[in-house]
């Protein structure tokens, strides 16, 4: 198999993160996003090159990126295998555990000390392929990332008490996966998708704010390799 570039292997590995998480392949707007880029034409560049190479195939339709054995294999995932979920009729496809994700309105990120201690803490995030949060520059779960990049991160939709029957009505998501810090086009491109999703009403004013607080503030990225989800509705 011809070699590929660094960039083109970012490529190729969010595509197959991707296409293993939802089950079916991310548009060019898609993989655009997660590279931080705006427009598609480098997008299919990479693209071009990727099947020129062997590596992927292309279909021609919005989702038709079709990779091949071995473009398949380019990430091995044995170390983020998914929990079982233990109420098999509570389960949810993964589509849904992704409608949860892309619509709840905060999140539990989890995280490890070199301790050994978990922590979890509630985030403002938004969903991009990946999941992107901002926060200071220093703090707890920093230190907890900075000793181990594998994380766990939770949502919870819709609720409602069942006081008659003892229980709850409830849907929630769970992702495992791995954090990273971003930078450049795609940090500015998440804490833009960060204003819409909160504050869309103040764009503008938003903008002006992410000025004034920018070299106090880190923005990170979850890049999923695993989701699970369950209901009770």
């Amino acid at each position: 198999m011809i070699a590929i570039t660094e960039r083109q292997q970012m490529v190729l590995d969010f595509i197959t993160r991707f296409t293993q998480t939802h089950g079916y392949s991310p548009t060019v707007r898609d993989i655009a996003a997660h590279l931080g880029v705006s427009s598609p034409s480098g997008v299919n560049r990479h693209l071009e090159a990727l099947e020129k190479k062997g590596w992927l195939k292309k279909t021609g339709a919005s989702r038709g990126i079709v990779l091949t054995s071995h473009g398949g294999q380019s990430i091995p995932l044995k170390e983020e295998q998914m929990m079982e979920v233990r109420r098999s009729d509570r389960e949810i496809t993964p589509q849904e555990s992704i409608d949860i994700l892309d619509t709840a309105e905060y999140g539990i990120l989890s995280t490890v000390g070199n301790d050994g201690q978990p922590y979890g803490v509630p985030l403002s995030y938004v969903h991009k392929g990946s999941i992107y949060f901002h926060c200071a520059i220093s703090g707890h779960k920093l230190e907890n990332i900075e000793h181990n990049a594998k994380v766990s991160f939770c949502v919870v939709g819709k609720t409602k008490v069942l006081p008659d029957k003892f229980g709850t009505e409830y849907e929630s998501a769970v992702v495992f996966g791995r954090v990273s810090e971003v930078n450049g086009a795609e940090r500015h491109h998440a804490l833009l998708w960060l204003l819409e999703k909160y504050c869309s009403d103040f764009i503008e004013e938003g903008k002006r704010y992410i000025e004034q607080k920018d070299k106090i503030t880190k923005v990170f990225k979850i890049e999923i390799a695993r989701i699970s989800g369950k209901a009770r509705r």
